[in-house]
């Protein structure tokens, strides 16, 4: 068994004259993948000019400032198979750019900055004060200016709520020796949202219960946050089983909530439709509806909406029926009937159900069968035996008297 180094600098035992088994080891290794903000420890493969270069276990390499490895004499404390401790900073087809995770920026220099700006590596700054187009940010005693937009994914309409807060900015344009300087919030919280959508992808799929707080309220729904950064929808007929006019009826911004994921469009911006309804504790009102009520059942519905072509009837929380026009057009009580409003009581029946479309027909009660008639017929004759129907009184008429 000999040890040897792969094609990427690790170091693998194979048998003497393996070939084929050390290749394999080595492709093996090259299936990893790298990610921004992923930390490891890696080998230092070379030094060559101000850069670094050190072993990802990967095809390519990784690069990191020399600068960040220079003690306080500006020596270079690392040498060729130290092993070093990095944080990934960018990752692209051909380069994989790196920062020593104990690194610490000058506190004020302008290099640091430049150093900051090439490597995309987040920096911390103050909004100080706003002004045309934005806010100027101070950065390392330095001034910097972040446009409007790039202050947050979604701007405060009131931009005093940033004033004389700490947050942490991209560098995106740095010239004239650091005279000109723009920073962006919003690259860094795009970039943390993406992230958090790749791990919520892993995590969750649909059909899944999720459990989120309510961040805004909208005349069509609800948001939910699911985790930070990753926010979905409830759209007003998934609030409740029941029909919802306002969405703050049924919930609160700050509330705690549970629902089902019922779709995830993973486009350019991800979309993520809930239901509380369906993922809450309340149970589905169409699974005893039809047993408790058949076709024929008589109840009190409450009108819920008016149309032109009939009303929309609440007959329990979250089962709706329609009971349409022409069943009292030509009722005694059409008049009526034509002035209900939302919130009126009405005496009706069941006629038909369709469990899977959800929809109930409605009409009037049903008058019980008046047979009154039968018992003054029979008061009528005294008790005594009538003439027969008219078809026994043509008979006798043909046939004529019996003799004697």
């Amino acid at each position: 068994m000999t040890t040897k180094r792969d094609l990427f600098g690790d170091e693998i035992k194979v048998k003497d004259g393996d070939f084929a088994s050390m290749f394999e080891q080595s492709m093996s290794g090259g299936t990893k993948k790298l990610k921004k903000g992923d930390e490891f420890r890696g080998e230092i493969v070379s030094l060559h000019g101000d850069s670094v270069f050190v072993s990802t276990g990967t095809p390519v390499d990784g690069v990191l400032p020399k600068a960040e490895l220079l003690n306080d004499d500006k020596q270079i404390t690392h040498k060729v198979g130290d092993i070093i401790e990095v944080v990934v900073v960018r990752v692209t087809h051909d380069e994989i750019m790196l920062r020593y995770k104990s690194a610490k920026l000058a506190a004020s220099t302008t290099e640091s900055l430049e150093d900051a700006f090439d490597m995309e590596i987040p920096v911390e700054g103050r909004v100080t004060e706003q002004v045309k187009g934005g806010f100027r940010v101070e950065i390392q005693k330095k001034l910097a200016f972040c446009p409007i937009s790039q202050i947050d994914a979604k701007p405060d309409s009131d931009p005093t709520v940033y004033l004389n807060k700490k947050y942490e900015f991209l560098i995106t344009q740095f010239e004239n020796s650091g005279r000109n300087i723009v920073v962006s919030r919003r690259r860094i919280l795009d970039l943390q949202k993406a992230e958090n959508e790749g791990t919520f992808l892993q995590k969750y799929k649909v059909g899944d219960i999720i459990t989120g707080r309510i961040t805004k309220l909208e005349s069509y729904g609800a948001f939910v946050e699911i985790q930070p950064g990753v926010e979905g929808l409830v759209h007003i007929s998934e609030l409740a089983w029941g029909r919802v006019q306002n969405p703050s009826d049924v919930v609160a911004i700050g509330q705690q909530v549970q629902a089902k994921i019922l779709k995830i469009d993973d486009g350019d911006r991800m979309k993520i439709s809930l239901s509380i309804k369906e993922g809450g504790t309340a149970a589905d009102p169409w699974t005893q509806f039809e047993k408790d009520f058949p076709p024929g059942t008589r109840f009190k519905g409450t009108v819920e909406k008016k149309e032109v072509f009939g009303y929309f009837i609440t007959i329990i929380p979250g089962v709706n029926g329609l009971f349409p026009r022409s069943k009292w057009r030509d009722s005694a009580d059409a008049k009526s009937y034509d002035n209900k409003n939302k919130g009126d009581v009405l005496d009706l029946q069941i006629e038909q159900i369709d469990p899977i479309g959800r929809k109930v027909l409605i009409g009037l009660p049903l008058e019980e069968l008046d047979e009154t008639w039968k018992q003054h017929s029979a008061s009528s004759t005294g008790g005594k035996k009538g003439l027969g129907t008219f078809g026994d009184l043509l008979a006798k008429a043909q046939t004529g008297p019996k003799k004697k």
